[in-house]
């Protein structure tokens, strides 16, 4: 009786000691690992989120960029942080078709990361040089790659992103011939298509946007199943003739894995509230990005759900593992 007695109360210490030890969760800066270049959607997203962040929790969440290697540079960074709360990553679409596309992953997206919530998702746009084509004018591209000698050279962000992909399946819908040139990320990528070095590419409207502002590159077609408000003119792959393209790119932030779940909880709250806040909305929805919070098993059962649906795209599509 006595000895369970203390037993009890060793547990209750221990538990008590973790729950102080966790109270004081943040006391240092918290980093923010975005796995692509700075310019592009997902660093516009993370830095939305990091300042809000950092107003309500006492502590600055620093954007990290990490890029290359189809983002696995900067993704493996984060598998192998100390799980203690002080790392988080954005990961999105391109991380559940990566392990269908390359043989040796150094982590594994459901594995190697505990979920911390949903943030948002967005149709990809096919961006174009602006002085050769006018906003949604699909058929003057598709009159070119037929009538051209060479295949059209289709900017992507690296072996395994979703402007790899897109590029590969808008060939295969389209009969075109293509040349897929990979990039860092679209910021770069981008900045080719404007100066008029690559045809086109496939991004969301928040990276693209200052480009498109200025003229310089024009959309051609949205991915998703609806027209973006911001660009009304711009067609959907289908409207357009092109089916097989209904998808939206999406983001979300996930912990080390074994993170304590208080701190995961701590970490999603102020992760949704900044998403629900009107200066992040304001700031990201005006660029097509469609902001959604979750919790925890729904983002877990999300992912699942998408390595398994691109991996047989991949497969269908007959990208060959590298």
């Amino acid at each position: 009786m006595k000895t369970r007695l203390l037993t009890s109360l060793l547990f209750a210490c221990l538990s008590l000691m973790g729950a102080g030890a966790h109270a004081a969760y943040p006391d240092k800066p918290v980093r923010l690992i975005v796995p692509w270049a700075p310019g592009g959607s997902t660093d516009a997203i993370a830095r939305a989120i990091a300042q809000r962040m950092s107003e309500t929790m006492g502590q600055t969440v620093v954007v990290d960029n990490r890029s290359g290697a189809s983002g696995r540079i900067g993704t493996e960074a984060a598998a192998k942080a100390p799980p203690d709360g002080y790392t988080i990553a954005i990961v999105e679409l391109p991380h559940a078709i990566a392990p269908a596309v390359f043989n040796k992953m150094p982590y594994d997206l459901l594995r190697d990361f505990t979920p911390v919530s949903m943030v948002g998702t967005s149709p990809l746009m096919l961006f174009v040089n602006g002085s050769q084509y006018k906003n949604g004018n699909i058929k003057r591209l598709m009159k070119d790659g037929q009538g051209g000698k060479e295949p059209l050279a289709l900017a992507h962000s690296g072996n395994g992103s979703i402007s790899h992909l897109s590029s590969e399946l808008f060939a295969g819908a389209t009969g075109l011939k293509v040349n897929p040139i990979p990039y860092r990320g679209s910021a770069p990528a981008l900045t080719d298509v404007a100066a008029g070095l690559v045809t086109a590419h496939f991004a969301t409207l928040a990276s693209g946007n200052s480009l498109l502002a200025a003229g310089k590159i024009s959309a051609l077609m949205v991915t998703g199943t609806s027209r973006l408000a911001a660009l009304p003119e711009v067609p959907t792959a289908r409207e357009a003739g092109i089916e097989g393209m209904q998808f939206n790119q999406w983001w979300a932030l996930v912990a080390p894995a074994t993170t304590p779940i208080d701190i995961v909880e701590r970490l999603r709250s102020e992760a949704v509230a900044a998403l629900a806040h009107p200066s992040t909305r304001e700031r990201l929805t005006t660029l097509g990005i469609e902001l959604k919070g979750s919790t925890r098993d729904e983002l877990r059962a999300f992912m699942r759900h998408e390595v398994d649906r691109w991996g047989a795209v991949v497969r269908k599509a007959g990208i060959k593992p590298e």
